[in-house]
């Protein structure tokens, strides 16, 4: 077995490991931490897809920002309420049926389908080629998305600190 086999199957099995702890994970911070490895499982096969600027996104938006924002909400929380956050499984036996059915339905295809073999791309960048595109060909709509979300933060700015101002003049 080669190396980037190796490789591949870990980044597989951390992904499927981390997503089968996140669904039975009795403690809602440990699923957190399992979400942690099961994105990190999924940025490493979108490397082995040679899409770079994907995987790069998946660890920073996912990883970097809403899974932190997950772990500070459930830390704070159970700080603020004292209270133990645990899962409770409803209908466990009718779940594993349906998902099982599922997951034998997708592994038919699977099989069944004849899947065309073709030479490994070269080793572009994605980021790259996607940087020089949005420099060249598609800089107006760049910029004017730029724009919109430059209104929309001003725009939240606004509102929380009208809001903020409203509640001061409250009491």
């Amino acid at each position: 077995m080669s190396l980037s086999t190796v490789l591949f199957y870990l980044f597989a099995v951390v992904a499927v490991g981390g997503a089968a702890v996140v669904v039975f994970a009795n403690r809602l911070i440990h699923a957190v931490f399992a979400l942690l490895f099961a994105f990190f499982g999924v940025a490493g096969l979108y490397l082995f897809l040679n899409a770079d600027f994907i995987a790069a996104s998946q660890v920073l938006i996912y990883v970097g920002g809403i899974l932190v924002l997950m772990l500070f909400g459930v830390m704070l929380t159970t700080r603020i309420y004292d209270m133990r956050l645990m899962a409770e499984r409803v209908q466990f036996k009718p779940s594993v049926i349906v998902v099982g059915a599922g997951f034998a339905m997708l592994a038919a295809v699977i099989l069944k389908t004849p899947w065309p073999v073709i030479d490994k791309p070269d080793s572009i960048s994605t980021a790259k080629t996607i940087g020089s595109l949005l420099m060249t060909d598609y800089v107006l709509p760049f910029e004017v998305v730029g724009v919109l979300l430059l209104a929309a933060l001003l725009g939240a700015s606004m509102l929380s600190s009208r809001d903020g101002e409203e509640e001061e003049g409250d009491l």
